[in-house]
């Protein structure tokens, strides 16, 4: 069978793309390793999952029916609430019928005499497709680090990226989180509140902010829904996606009752706005020390214990260059009798035993483990599966030194392939429904012209990539993000090339230029009939 495009993945992404190829009449279908859509919000059923992005602005724009009709109740929904709204998606514009489920996609190797790429998976399929379009997430590749012992531990284990979907139970238990990355901090203060006693293994303490989640007035909905189409207009003309009023005035030109008081107000407001307090957190180091020492602060007024709230409290990177995390009582949980934090740079963990967590003072007893220990971000995934381009090039082999990309849409000697919020656009450091929307919108438009026209393959130009490339590295190198042992890095993981992923350009700036190559008849890209 050979079908006009394949999609990897039945997320948000995945989902949206397959709508849209179905309204050019194009044959298509998607593989789903799951056994249902929704992405990131299928695996992801921790305890505490919450989007960190408003719901109201984490939603699907392209049909306005669509975005009328659905009623979001909180102001951060949460997992079970988003994975309903996919499924309602997938229902109300009959995705399903052209989604595989729990059948993953293994090998995918582009046949240059055919001008085809051809698949095959776990199940055994085989299928070309002349396109091949990715979207298998950011964060999709769970990773657990390997523990000597690991596999002795006698109690059950979970990560939190790959959560049993039957709930897990933690009365009466010890539990032993490794991990304070976004996953962690959301998931502590349920567990603890469960658990009979919970022990925290950090390496690095994260910045996170206050999420003042509640539910949403249906005032506000309305009001919302009224001018949803000026609100997403300059959510994609924004620099992340969203509408978080950011002020570009100097945090050093302010006088210091001026900074408190603005640092005040968005802490009372909550959210990632706090980031944008001053147009000067990201790229000036005197003026992100401000906004860190401010939430460093905060930390040791919630914190009873003086040496906790040291532990806690980040020194080591400029607040905003790692994630920004989004909690609910996660600094006071430290504050139960019942919670104890292990700092694994000054106690490292040895191994894992078969009743608990040894580290070089101390074993720590456990019933059971959560680990999270976060993800293989945003190439992991792609490499994952075994692609192979022009002249047998595998992608591994063309990303052993770090992802090359056009735009983070294409790579050179991959024709036809496209990677949805691939490395080099603004991808994580967006609202990811945006930068998703933006980026299925370009692929579809460019199916159609190229099909119009009557162009078998597109590819990056190699000129083009690696001009791209360097701008994005540029880019990143006016900024503090480079100054953070973060996953943007690939810092987590070991061996892993040291190299921004993502684009900080900004998701309207990156938009202007997506559409200027657009104009100039995709230029960069290497077209042949």
């Amino acid at each position: 069978m050979t079908l006009d495009a394949v999609v990897v993945g039945a997320g948000f992404a995945g989902m949206y793309m397959l709508h849209r190829l179905r309204g050019l009449g194009l044959s298509a279908r998607a593989y789903e390793t799951g056994a249902g859509v929704g992405g990131t919000w299928y695996w992801n059923r921790y305890p505490g999952a919450r989007c960190d992005v408003e719901s109201m602005q984490y939603s699907y724009s392209f049909s306005d029916d669509l975005q009328q009709e659905w009623e979001w109740s909180e102001r951060y929904a949460s997992q079970p609430e988003i994975l309903l709204y996919a499924e309602h998606v997938a229902d109300r514009f009959d995705l399903r019928r052209d989604i595989v489920f729990e059948t993953r996609v293994t090998r995918a190797a582009y046949d240059e005499t055919a001008n085809l790429w051809r698949l095959e998976t776990d199940r055994g399929d085989r299928v070309a497709a002349r396109h091949l379009i990715t979207a298998v997430g950011c964060l999709s590749a769970a990773r657990v680090p390997d523990f000597p012992g690991a596999a002795s531990f006698q109690g059950p284990t979970h990560h939190t990226g790959r959560w049993p979907h039957e709930g897990v139970d933690f009365t009466g238990r010890r539990v032993a989180v490794i991990g304070t990355g976004s996953s962690g901090i959301q998931a502590i203060p349920i567990i603890a509140g469960q658990a009979e006693r919970v022990t925290v293994f950090q390496r690095t303490p994260n910045y996170s902010l206050p999420a003042r989640n509640r539910p949403l007035e249906p005032d506000h909905q309305t009001w919302v829904k009224a001018r949803y189409a000026e609100l997403r207009a300059t959510m994609r003309e924004s620099a992340a996606g969203i509408l978080a009023d950011p002020n570009p005035d100097s945090a050093l030109a302010a006088t210091e009752a001026e900074r408190a008081r603005a640092f005040e107000a968005r802490w009372a407001r909550g959210g990632l706005a706090f980031v944008g307090t001053f147009g000067d957190l990201a790229i000036n180091p005197d003026a992100n020390e401000l906004a860190a020492e401010f939430v460093r602060a905060k930390i040791r007024e919630i914190v009873a214990d003086p040496g906790v709230a040291e532990l806690l409290s980040p020194r080591n990177h400029p607040i905003g260059s790692k994630r920004i995390c989004l909690d609910t009582g996660y600094y006071a949980t430290y504050n139960r009798p019942t919670v104890t934090l292990v700092d694994v740079r000054r106690d490292p963990i040895l191994e894992i035993t078969p009743t608990g967590v040894r580290t070089a003072a101390a074993e720590h007893p456990a019933d059971m483990i959560v680990y999270a220990t976060g993800y293989d971000a945003l190439t992991g995934p792609l490499l994952g599966i075994d692609i192979t381009g022009k002249g047998g090039l595998s992608l591994r082999r063309k990303w052993a030194a770090g992802p090359r990309t056009y735009l983070g849409l294409m790579t050179a000697g991959f024709p036809n392939l496209f990677t949805i919020t691939g490395p080099g656009s603004p991808s994580v450091l967006s609202n990811m429904i945006v930068s998703i929307e933006q980026h299925v919108d370009w692929i579809a438009e460019c199916l159609d012209r190229l099909r119009a026209r009557g162009v078998a393959t597109i590819d990056a130009d190699p000129l083009a990539e690696d001009a791209w490339t360097a701008h994005v590295s540029e880019v990143a190198g006016h900024t503090l993000y480079p100054r953070a042992d973060s996953w943007y890095l690939g810092a987590n993981v070991p061996g892993k090339p040291r190299v921004f992923m993502p684009y900080v350009g900004g998701v309207g700036a990156y938009r202007m230029k997506c559409d200027e190559v657009t104009a100039n008849g995709y230029e960069g890209f290497v077209l042949s009939a």
